[in-house]
This record gives C-alpha cells, sequence and structure tokens, in this order.
C-alpha cells in the first residue's frame, strides 16, 4: 500500500512543467504569423477574384468582338452579293430586250435557243442567290414594288393593271432590289 500511497501522492513543484515566458512568446508569435497568414490569404483571395473578373472580361470582349466580326462579314458579303446582282440586272434586261425585239424572231433557232439557254442560266443563278424575279401583265398595279412608266386607256384590261412589262423588277427577301417598270391601264 505504500507504493500507491507515493503514486497517488501531488506532484512536487519541480516535477510540474510550467510554461515558461520563451513557451509563451513562442505561442504568440505563432498567433501573429496566422493572423499575417490569413490577412495575406484574403489578399491573394481578392487579386485572384480580380484576376478572375478581368479575364472573365477579356473572354466576354473576345467573343463580342468574333460575333462583331462575323456579322459585319455577313453583311459585306450580303453587299457584295447584292452589287453583283445589280450588275447582272442590266444583262438580263439586254437579254430580255433582244427576246422582244422585231428582229428576234430573224434570229436563226440554233442562236435563239442558245441565248435563251443563257438566259435561263442566268435567271437559276439569280434565284440560287434567292434573288425572284417579278413583274406579270394582268395583275393589280403595286406602287411599293412597281413603277408606272406610262397609263393607257385604249387596251383591255382591269383598270389600274399591268398590261405590260418594260423591265422585270428583282427583289431578295423582302428587300427590293430594282422595281418593275410597267404600264398600267388607267380608270
Amino acid at each position: 500500500m505504500a507504493e500507491h500511497d507515493e503514486d497517488t501522492q501531488a506532484p512536487s513543484e519541480s516535477d510540474v512543467d510550467y510554461e515558461t515566458d520563451e513557451e509563451l512568446g513562442d505561442v504568440a508569435g505563432a498567433q501573429a504569423k496566422m493572423k499575417k497568414l490569413r490577412e495575406q490569404l484574403k489578399d491573394a483571395q481578392q487579386k485572384r477574384d480580380e484576376f478572375l473578373d478581368g479575364w472573365q472580361r477579356c473572354k466576354a470582349d473576345s467573343i463580342n468582338a468574333r460575333k462583331e466580326l462575323l456579322a459585319d462579314a455577313d453583311k459585306r458579303a450580303e453587299r457584295q452579293k447584292i452589287a453583283l446582282i445589280e450588275d447582272l440586272i442590266p444583262v438580263m434586261d439586254s437579254f430580255d430586250m433582244a427576246a422582244g425585239s422585231e428582229s428576234w424572231a430573224e434570229v436563226s433557232d440554233g442562236f435563239r435557243t442558245g441565248m435563251e439557254q443563257v438566259r435561263n442560266q442566268l435567271l437559276d443563278v439569280l434565284a440560287g442567290n434567292g434573288v425572284e424575279r417579278f413583274g406579270k401583265v394582268g395583275e393589280q398595279f403595286d406602287p411599293r414594288t412597281e413603277e408606272a412608266a406610262q397609263e393607257v386607256d385604249d387596251v383591255a384590261g382591269e383598270p389600274h393593271s399591268v398590261v405590260k412589262i418594260l423591265r422585270y423588277g428583282y427583289r431578295m427577301g423582302d428587300r427590293i432590289i430594282r422595281p418593275a417598270q410597267v404600264i398600267v391601264k388607267s380608270i
């Protein structure tokens, strides 16, 4: 029992491990370092967020610039396409004038057939590019798509109807490239 009593006795002052001022200073230093590291982490996170925001803005600007470039290229291509079509329309007018002339009947069949095939190929090219040719004798005059070059009353037909096509009109979708030029029956 004596042994047991020795084990349960209160430790002596020499046995107790007291924290020294040096050890307390190490804890305070570690806490200061932790505080400084937390501040540095917070600053780094703020900078990361700023850089991420900047990068995302740059990426969005780049995407928008690319979209604008593509849209501009599409518009430019559309303008060039319309300019080419506008250049082809007088060629079509020449074919129509030749086919409508009195001397057309005197041309050899082979030549006439060849010219009509070339004309039809041009019409197919225009149609393949979304261009519609319009103007028809007997239809009501439409001032939005046709120009009345003349009004006549000594012909058969409904008042304000187209009695002759002088030049066909051409449209691309809703856009009128050139209005038809027509002669209209007057009231």
